[in-house]
């Protein structure tokens, strides 16, 4: 990858619709300070700092933060790789033996969960430590809670009144709704994983069957599963299909910021409440900078800031909430009661279960 003074995205697909934003696709970030080799003021070498970092991020994200990290560390170049959660997941657990990473951002608890006892994580307590709550990071400072993102019903504002669209989980399997819904593919996404993955448990965690029975009825309801984010947006802003499972972050940008016709539906018996989080490496390259870049993103106006710009509901419990947007304030964060643990040690084995044997066969 070369190194540029502007911000250079890889992606995987180019979209000509401007409007549509990328949760799924890769990019670089270089500095555009000292050169290596360059003289600093005592007339010495000075080696820019390098840091890599692998995110499941939505670009608008990554653009509103990374320029702020680069102006207050102008000696460092910082490549940003962006992909689905779980492909996040694989990519360091294929490069175990030789870390390309330095710093995971963006990943759904069950993922991290997975990474620390996998060994792919390094132990890394931050100064913000004990501002975060047990229950949003790892017990061994493997990983920490950035973020939470309720998974929520999304819907096309333009083609369903809000009192037409679904009320609840169960409500999506009226015949009224076939056809009606577009999922964004499920095994790559770390959104849809934990998405599906709470939606068996919801039924019987002892007994998947009665949740693989309820997926069936929702997989018959299904008209396709997108691509990528893109793709969904794409679908559901031509209404191909109206209603989608997402979460309320990522429909919040695109309603807000893209100005798409999109909204949400709060499921009355709860939602779950993913941990989006970070951690750093195994055997980092650049332990220094992914230490740096840790704390920098925890920053508690930065975390204010964020919860104004682009709708992110912070983990840090010493916010003040009096400086938290209207938005924030007066959504109520009903969580379905979940055992992470087994979600995440029972993911992995749901999800092949799904794809093999439910995936475009619930109308069979």
């Amino acid at each position: 990858m070369t190194k540029k003074k502007a911000t250079t995205w890889l992606t995987g697909a180019v979209l000509s619709m401007a409007m549509l934003t990328v949760t799924a696709c890769g990019g670089s970030v270089s500095d555009g300070g000292q050169k290596p080799g360059d003289k600093s003021s005592d007339g010495a070498k000075s080696e820019k700092q390098k840091l890599v970092i692998y995110t499941a991020r939505d670009k608008n994200v990554v653009e509103e933060i990374i320029p702020k990290f680069k102006e207050q560390n102008p000696g460092m170049d910082v490549e940003v790789l962006t992909m689905g959660a779980q492909q996040v997941l694989e990519r360091v657990r294929g490069e175990k033996a030789n870390p390309q990473a330095d710093f995971w951002w963006g990943g759904t608890q069950s993922a991290l969960m997975t990474a620390a006892n996998e060994g792919l994580l390094e132990s890394v307590k931050p100064s913000f430590a004990d501002k975060i709550p047990a229950m949003y990071k790892d017990s061994q400072d493997r990983w920490y809670g950035e973020m939470l993102l309720p998974e929520v019903i999304m819907y096309n504002s333009k083609a369903l009144k809000k009192e037409d669209a679904p009320k609840d989980w169960d409500d999506l399997l009226d015949a009224k709704y076939k056809g009606k819904i577009i999922i964004r593919g499920v095994l790559a996404s770390g959104t849809m994983r934990t998405i599906y993955s709470s939606l068996i448990y919801r039924q019987d965690a002892n007994d998947p069957k009665k949740g693989y029975d309820w997926l069936k009825k929702l997989d018959a309801n299904t008209k396709e599963y997108a691509q990528d984010p893109t793709n969904l947006y794409l679908k559901l802003a031509r209404e191909e299909g109206t209603l989608s499972l997402w979460n309320l972050q990522d429909i919040m940008i695109q309603k807000e910021l893209q100005k798409q016709p999109f909204d949400f539906i709060y499921p009355a018996s709860g939602a779950p409440i993913l941990v989006d989080g970070v951690g750093v490496v195994k055997g980092a390259k650049n332990m220094e900078a992914a230490k740096k870049f840790y704390e920098f993103l925890f920053d508690s106006k930065l975390r204010v800031e964020l919860a104004e710009k682009l709708y992110q509901i912070p983990t840090r419990t010493d916010i003040n909430k009096d400086t938290l947007p209207a938005w924030l304030k007066g959504l109520e964060l009903k969580p379905l009661n979940i055992d992470w643990a087994v979600m995440a040690q029972k993911e992995k084995e749901w999800m092949q279960h799904w794809d093999e044997n439910i995936k475009g066969k619930g109308s069979k």
